[in-house]
């Protein structure tokens, strides 16, 4: 009698042990339905009229878009005239019709409303990407401080299985045209597509192979980074884009696409990043390749590249917009033409032009650094680095006067012939084929449209002068001598220097390039004779 007792007992006490609440599921079972809650009359006599109200406002919004588009002389937009928002909204698309006026301040002074919403609802953002057109949209990415939500996300590209990105730009490289091409175009492609070939026998067993795997040894001596290559690649590409015709080629055989890919693949490479925005600005230069270029979805890439940190990726990417911007812009920034002042569009008058040209061995971007030096544990934990800038023109002259526009210029140089990126362009190193190609890019960026100062340093000062002797022999750039206000000269070596003479001597063993061959002492002389304000500094 005992033991059934006991049996009964545990069966009991394990039945309540394995039993599930069900309270909690049913209550979140509950969560799943929409319940209408009764309200009172007098709040719905209160909802009604709050209804009536949002209802009047959106007739008083529709009168006035439809009384502006009157004024405008514009009809009203189909999905203006279905308009049914609150009236928040409504000033959204009554902004959205106001950039599509035919007043040019109104059309700029709209674009520049719509970016001062900084906080706005997700899908509001959304809405006006989708809403407006290619002109508005390179308008609001040269805009300073734009959310960046304004911008659609570039489309998704097709995946493709085994795709290497040094065989994309191989193809690409491979399609465009080879005759009919200066040397070192011929050079540069020639290059890349050696270097490809050599990675890709390199990934097929080495370049030694005798039908196997071939040989791992021979295989770990051929192996070349992939970076690498992508590098030489990008930099054949870079001097195709220079040339007009291949522009279109470029595009046609889906170099955006590619470079889009390539982008999203490099985002940790600043300098593949910075090639391939360099193709894009001279793709800009063609403004039949302008809408090709929005529609991949280059407008967002650069609207979050130009409010970048680094001074290079910022300037390369507003050289881009700049060539993008034909509503507020009429210059057109070729290649080796940077603009570190202002990267936006900008209320403020112009007033001078201030233009940088490096020397020997410079850029355009490195040689007007803060001199480099080496911080203690101490001072970085001060936060002393925090004061170093990369380009001190755009960090403190473009701040301390704002309505300067900031331009520099870069060309390749060398010291001897062993290093020259290009052998075959030894005609283009002289002071004189250099000068005549400058003047043509200054001239398209509207150099010499208002006051213009040169900060030149080095070899940069002896390139400045030839370009305004030069400029005195041409009628069409008369203006640039006239406006010429000043040069200030960093270390020019105004009467030659005896590192010219000492590499001449020793022709055999550097092989002394053209540059500075023409540094050779008093051959400079003659450049005196323009009469303009001249600061020297540190001369030799």
């Amino acid at each position: 009698m005992g033991g059934c007792v006991f049996i009964t007992y545990e069966v009991i006490t394990l039945d309540q042990a394995v039993t599930i609440d069900t309270q909690a599921i049913l209550q979140e079972k509950q969560k799943s339905y929409i319940y209408l809650t009764p309200v009172t009359k007098k709040e719905h006599e209160t909802l009604g009229l709050t209804y009536k109200a949002r209802k009047e406002l959106h007739k008083a919004a529709r009168k006035f878009i439809e009384f502006s588009s009157r004024v405008l002389h514009h009809p009203l937009d189909e999905r203006l005239s279905h308009l049914d928002a609150d009236p928040h909204e409504c000033s959204l698309w009554l902004l959205l019709k106001k950039t599509q006026s035919t007043i040019w301040t109104e059309r700029l002074q709209a674009v520049q409303d719509l970016a001062q919403n900084h906080y706005w609802q997700d899908y509001q953002y959304r809405t006006a990407a989708q809403a407006i057109d290619h002109r508005t949209a390179i308008g609001l990415a040269r805009t300073p401080q734009v959310d960046l939500r304004f911008f659609l996300p570039p489309p998704a590209l097709p995946e493709v299985e085994d795709f290497l990105i040094e065989d994309g730009l191989r193809q690409l490289l491979a399609s465009l045209p080879q005759s009919e091409v200066d040397q070192c175009v011929q050079y540069f492609t020639s290059l890349a597509l050696r270097e490809s070939s050599q990675s890709l026998a390199s990934q097929r067993g080495g370049l030694w192979c005798f039908g196997g795997n071939g040989l791992p040894y021979a295989q770990s001596l051929t192996t070349i980074p992939s970076e690498k290559v992508e590098s030489f690649c990008l930099q054949a590409l870079v001097q195709h884009s220079k040339v007009l015709s291949h522009c279109d080629h470029i595009v046609a055989n889906g170099g955006l696409h590619l470079l889009q890919r390539v982008y999203q693949l490099r985002r940790d490479s600043q300098k593949i990043q910075r090639n391939i925005v360099r193709i894009i600005g001279n793709l800009a230069l063609n403004e039949s390749l302008h809408t090709a270029i929005v529609q991949s979805g280059w407008v967002s890439v650069l609207a979050e590249m130009v409010q970048s940190p680094h001074i290079m990726q910022a300037s390369h990417a507003a050289r881009a917009l700049a060539n993008l911007d034909r509503d507020a812009e009429v210059q057109k920034y070729q290649d080796g033409v940077y603009i570190l002042n202002p990267h936006c569009r900008t209320n403020q008058p112009i007033k001078a032009d201030v233009l940088f040209v490096h020397g020997l061995l410079g850029a355009a971007f490195k040689t007007w650094r803060q001199k480099d030096c080496e911080l203690t544990e101490d001072e970085e934990s001060a936060g002393v680095q925090e004061d170093y800038t990369e380009c001190w023109p755009k960090s403190w002259l473009a701040s301390d006067c704002p309505n300067l526009r900031i331009l520099s210029v870069e060309y390749d140089t060398h010291l001897s012939d062993w290093r020259a990126k290009c052998p075959a362009e030894n005609q283009r190193k002289s002071l004189a084929y250099r000068s005549g190609e400058l003047l043509k890019k200054l001239k398209a960026a509207g150099v010499g449209d208002r006051p213009v100062i040169w900060v030149a340093h080095s070899m940069g000062g002896l390139l400045v002068k030839k370009m305004l002797l030069d400029a005195t022999k041409d009628p069409e750039l008369s203006p640039l001598v006239k406006n010429t206000k000043g040069v200030l000269f960093y270390s020019v070596p105004h009467y030659g220097t005896f590192m010219a003479e000492y590499s001449v001597n020793v022709r055999y063993l550097l092989f002394p390039s053209i540059e500075v061959k023409e540094l050779c002492r008093g051959l400079m002389f003659f450049f005196f004779s323009l009469s303009i304000s001249i600061i020297f500094y540190t001369e030799l």
